[in-house]
């Protein structure tokens, strides 16, 4: 939201939007234009009636791809960095160590991105980093071509992932305060926009997984594919497939800028960085001398919200510990109970269930009589996932104490249902955090002030991208429950 005193709040238009921007109306505060122009204070509360049409849902659907789009091409690809790593000691670790790179470089620059998140333009930010996005997954595809040593890709990779980190941090910035200015509606279809994109690519890997080992023999797949052939095929398409529509993202929210909804919603956003660039010098001097005071309220504001808002910040964070510390570190190392499944295909489909089950759970937050806007439920519904990962080690895994023995769940189609529960339980719980803590409407703890939203959704962002730190670090510690080892130094 804008420091300025002078920003304008106007309520979304009911009907469809009108195509030419010139049909708002420019007022003042405190003066009244016509019924379908609402003025509001920072500390109002947004009109009931709010309503977001289909344009703005589907363009925030996008917004919410190109969010996670960058993290789950990484993780679905991982069959391909790991037959680059053959041989390698580092391929034992290397699903953790990815995770753990990427997220905490995304939570590193998170922290900064949502302390500094009013001092630039949201569409120039989506517009900067999703062009720069697509330029890092462009080097991926690249180098699906390009043999190298295990070393230099693994250190490769990461770097990429870390670099792809911090731009996304960011992104998710700038894209979760302008949706949350819209509503839970929009929150909503931000969060089913990042389930799909993972539905999407995971079904693509299925698909390439399939055409691989289509009318072989076991034997010979298992040969043919420790070449890393079609992990590399597969990776260049997902890689190829994200750059463009990173770029589509860019224009998709360029389209969105130009409409008079995103105007009268976030247009004091845009207008707050306009205002720094050409003031004059007096202002400018005035906010130079200003801006220690400034820093600390703006510190003083972000800790007020978050302390207000602490059971949804515990609850979002621990479902990504949970959700983080076993998958996929630990669920691609499960294999089919059935000897006639190929592993790779085995892998390709637990990558889709788990997407599916988490966009489910996500798309039923679309159905108001499915929302939960209790905290300290939410908070409950998050710790009891914690379950999930006991069940997981009764699964198929190859532990030193259980060769020649019958897992305790010795079934493929029970892991997969159990795999599909976890990943709507992961999407349903998120979202509603994610939809609650900036509602104005549900939740009291904001006590109805308008300046508060946007706080309370980046805050929210932060406190999700923390539990994918803490779980990718926790992942290592289940890593060693399961080879029974010090999964550091031995393979």
């Amino acid at each position: 939201m804008s420091n300025s005193t002078d920003a304008l709040y106007h309520a979304i238009p009911q009907a469809p939007v009108a195509a030419n921007p010139a049909e708002l109306p420019d007022q003042d505060v405190g003066s009244h234009g016509d019924d379908s122009t609402l003025v509001l204070d920072e500390d109002a509360d947004l009109p009931p009636d709010v309503v977001v049409d289909a344009r703005i849902r589907w363009i925030h659907v996008v917004l919410g791809c190109a969010v996670l789009l960058p993290w789950n091409v990484m993780i679905t690809a991982t069959p391909f960095f790991l037959s680059r790593l053959t041989n390698s000691p580092l391929k034992l670790t290397f699903s953790s160590y990815l995770s753990c790179a990427f997220t905490a470089s995304n939570f590193i620059f998170l922290a900064r991105a949502t302390i500094t998140s009013k001092q630039s333009s949201p569409s120039r930010r989506v517009l900067i980093t999703t062009l720069c996005l697509s330029f890092l997954t462009f080097l991926l595809t690249i180098s699906t071509f390009i043999p190298t040593n295990p070393n230099v890709f693994f250190a490769f990779v990461l770097l990429d992932g870390v670099f792809q980190a911090a731009l996304g941090a960011y992104l998710q910035t700038a894209i979760i305060v302008i949706a949350s200015l819209f509503g839970p509606t929009a929150v909503q279809a931000l969060m089913s926009g990042q389930a799909a994109v993972a539905v999407a690519v995971s079904g693509v890997q299925v698909f390439s997984a399939v055409a691989s080992v289509w009318g072989q023999s076991r034997e010979s797949i298992s040969t043919y594919v420790s070449n890393g052939e079609p992990e590399e095929r597969s990776a260049s398409i997902f890689f190829g497939l994200s750059t463009v529509f990173l770029i589509v993202t860019a224009a998709a929210h360029g389209w969105l800028v130009t409409m008079p909804a995103y105007k009268a919603v976030a247009g004091s956003l845009e207008n707050q960085k306009v205002v720094c660039e050409s003031g004059n010098s007096d202002e400018l001097r005035g906010l130079v001398s200003s801006g220690r005071d400034d820093s600390l309220d703006e510190k003083g504001h972000i800790l007020r919200v978050a302390k207000a808002n602490v059971i949804y910040e515990i609850a979002v964070s621990y479902v990504f510990v949970v959700t983080l510390s076993v998958f996929p570190a630990i669920t691609t190392s499960i294999l089919p109970t059935d000897p006639d499944t190929h592993p790779l295909l085995f892998s390709a489909i637990h990558f889709l269930v788990f997407n599916v089950g988490d966009f489910m759970g996500r798309y039923v937050c679309s159905f108001p009589r499915l929302i939960i806007w209790s905290a300290k439920r939410l908070l409950i519904l998050s710790l009891a996932r914690t379950l999930f990962v006991p069940i997981f080690l009764m699964c198929n895994l190859q532990r030193p104490s259980t060769i020649g023995l019958s897992p305790i769940v010795n079934s493929d189609i029970i892991f997969m249902l159990i795999l599909f529960l976890f990943g709507m339980s992961n999407g349903y719980v998120s979202s509603l955090c994610m939809m609650s803590a900036p509602s104005l409407e549900h939740n009291p703890r904001l006590q109805g002030r308008r300046k508060d939203v946007d706080v309370a959704a980046t805050v929210a962002s932060f406190c999700l991208v923390g539990g994918l730190v803490l779980g990718s670090a926790c992942s290592f510690a289940v890593r060693a429950a399961v080879c029974e080892c010090n999964p550091f130094t031995e393979q």
